[in-house]
């Protein structure tokens, strides 16, 4: 997975975090969280608030 698959992400941090509730994680842990999936490859460099963002919209929708 890289920075821009935001779905399969949010998908994968549902799965292993589903007594979080994502309108309350900070982006800082987010961000670790996402970096320690199985399966993401990605330089942590190219990770921005607009991308947590969208993982974190991303991961409401699917919570729902």
């Amino acid at each position: 997975m890289k920075w821009t698959d935001t779905r399969d992400i949010a998908i994968e941090l549902a799965d292993k975090y589903p007594d979080v509730d994502p309108k309350t994680i900070r982006f800082t842990d987010l961000r670790d969280w996402v970096l320690a999936l199985e399966g993401f490859d990605d330089d942590p460099k190219h990770c921005g608030e607009k991308i947590l963002e969208a993982i974190q919209m991303t991961w409401m929708d699917e919570a729902e």
